[in-house]
């Protein structure tokens, strides 16, 4: 990645607007699948404000996919969620201990860090550029691309010409005004004092608590670096003056540091929001994240919404920006991603309820039927086990319409696990690599078809993969993947081929014996116009 003393280059394929985690994600997909791409800021450096403070595994998938490691940027893996309330005690629990697709379920982190190795990651990029000092003003499209008009710190204005654009550029976004989407949705009528604290190394909770208190509701949760969090309501009359003042902060936290202790990160005062605009697209022109959508904390899933998006964008731009698909695959983006933000953003309204009761009879009333709730074992999974949670599957999109087999979604996406590869022992995402795979579960896919489809397979960005059972071979030379978790070839796809998306979604699947018709229809939804 270019410095900014360079001049502003006149086009690119893509330009995005914002170089936060969701911005810096795209333009870390974007590097790897080949894309010449621009990203522009206001600001040169990461905000050293914390913001953004949960992940699950989900969004920890998706920085793997950028090529971020374990190691890239600390975590916290958080064992379990607690809901108390100071009248009946606790009266709900969600299981986060384990992992999910070789990832924690939940882990805590510190953003700037999590910027920082998104930015080193884009750095490798010699076909991403970063611009700072830059603010888009105005754009134009036409059938070809969009003219983006940007001004520089010193008033100048500069013009660029994109094939694509996209808004990663937070709540207040630009670009989303600019293209006339208003966000639709409702703004939470209490104000919220974020207090983040740091040099409590050995002394934070190991967990996420809510404190469901009517007259203070608290979320409260540890971050790395010695860190914690609460998240305090105000009540009525108070300003943000007093709520931020430094002996207000020490009263507020009292009950977990003396005040000789306290050690203040950051505090402010906040207005959460549950908002989404009606389309993630307008002609060539896409959002993401905060842009796009505003998720309420209360379920940690507000950069990871956003880190979905960029999965589902990125790799569509990049397919058609190289001519491997038609311009219409770009279309699935809003089809695929706005139903289920908005199901998540009605998730966490529903836990906004629960951790914001009105009044103590409300509180009664409803943490009292939590808590019997939890007497029957369906009511009891939908918490505890997160089978609440709303699953990132698509039932409309770019997917061969049509049921799959038995154990297999289309729309879904496909299970990770740990494979031996030549001989090294990695997670089977890693093996997928940037590539639209036909696998093979116990079969070897090139073999059931032509030299002639293999090859337009392959124009098309296709890859193929064996993957077989523990303790098989390769017989060929087709890519082959020992399964060592026994999640993939020994499941019910075994003997049968998957098409899996470089997003890791399913996108076709079936017997061995169609296998040249899954390849031509999957190339046929491709190229269709």
């Amino acid at each position: 990645m270019t410095n900014n003393k360079e001049a502003l280059p006149r086009a690119t394929d893509v330009l995005v607007i914002g170089y936060g985690p969701v911005g810096a994600a795209l333009c870390a997909l974007l590097g790897r699948y080949g894309v010449t791409t621009l990203v522009v800021d206001k600001v040169a450096e990461v905000l050293l404000s914390p913001r953004a403070i949960a992940l699950d595994n989900e969004a920890l998938r998706i920085l793997q996919m950028a090529g971020l490691g374990e190691d890239a940027f600390e975590r916290i893996a958080i064992p379990e969620v607690k809901m108390h309330c100071p009248y009946l005690g606790e009266f709900g629990r969600a299981n986060t201990a384990g992992t999910l697709d070789g990832h924690p379920k939940l882990v805590t982190f510190y953003q700037p860090d999590l910027e920082r190795a998104l930015r080193r990651q884009v750095a490798a990029y010699p076909n991403v550029t970063f611009r700072h000092g830059y603010e888009l003003v105005d754009l134009s499209q036409s059938d070809t691309g969009v003219t983006a008009h940007l001004k520089g710190r010193d008033g100048h204005r500069h013009e660029i010409s994109t094939r694509y654009l996209v808004g990663a550029d937070g709540a207040s976004s630009t670009v989303r005004g600019l293209i006339g989407q208003a966000f639709q949705g409702e703004t939470y009528p209490e104000d919220w004092l974020i207090v983040d604290a740091k040099a409590h190394e050995g002394k934070a909770i190991d967990h996420v608590e809510f404190l469901c208190d009517s007259a203070r509701p608290t979320p409260h949760m540890p971050a790395p670096g010695g860190r914690e969090r609460w998240e305090f309501m105000l009540q009525p009359g108070e300003t943000h003056e007093e709520m931020e003042r430094p002996e207000k902060v020490a009263e507020l936290l009292a009950p977990w540091i003396a005040p000789q202790d306290l050690v203040v990160e950051r505090k402010a005062v906040y207005r959460f929001h549950a908002r989404c605009c009606t389309t993630f697209q307008h002609g060539r022109v896409f959002l993401a994240g905060d842009a796009a959508h505003i998720t309420p904390p209360f379920v940690g899933q507000g950069l990871v919404a956003g880190l979905r998006d960029v999965a589902n964008l990125g790799w569509k731009l990049a397919w058609v920006v190289n001519g491997r698909a038609a311009p219409a695959l770009l279309d699935s983006y809003d089809q695929e991603r706005r139903p289920h933000a908005k199901k998540m953003i009605g998730l966490a309204k529903l836990m906004g309820s629960l951790v914001m009761p009105r009044s103590r009879f409300k509180a009664i009333t409803v943490h009292g039927a939590m808590r019997l709730g939890r007497l029957v074992p369906r009511l009891r999974r939908q918490l505890e086990e997160l089978e609440i949670k709303p699953p990132n599957r698509f039932r409309k999109g770019f997917l061969i319409k049509g049921r799959g087999r038995k154990g297999v979604t289309r729309g879904a996406t496909l299970a990770q696990g740990l494979v031996r590869h030549d001989g090294q022992i990695r997670p089977s995402d890693d093996v997928l690599g940037d590539h639209l795979t036909l696998i093979g579960f116990g079969i070897d896919p090139r073999e059931l078809l032509d030299d002639a489809t293999q090859a337009r397979w392959q124009d098309h960005g296709g890859a193929f993969l064996h993957i077989g059972l523990r303790g098989q071979h390769p017989a060929t030379d087709t890519p082959f993947a020992e399964d060592l978790s026994g999640c993939l070839a020994n499941g019910p796809s075994r003997g049968a081929l998957v098409v899996c998306r470089p997003d890791r979604v399913i996108l076709h699947d079936g017997p061995a014996r169609d296998a040249e018709r899954i390849v031509e229809e999957c190339l046929s939804a491709l190229t269709a116009a």
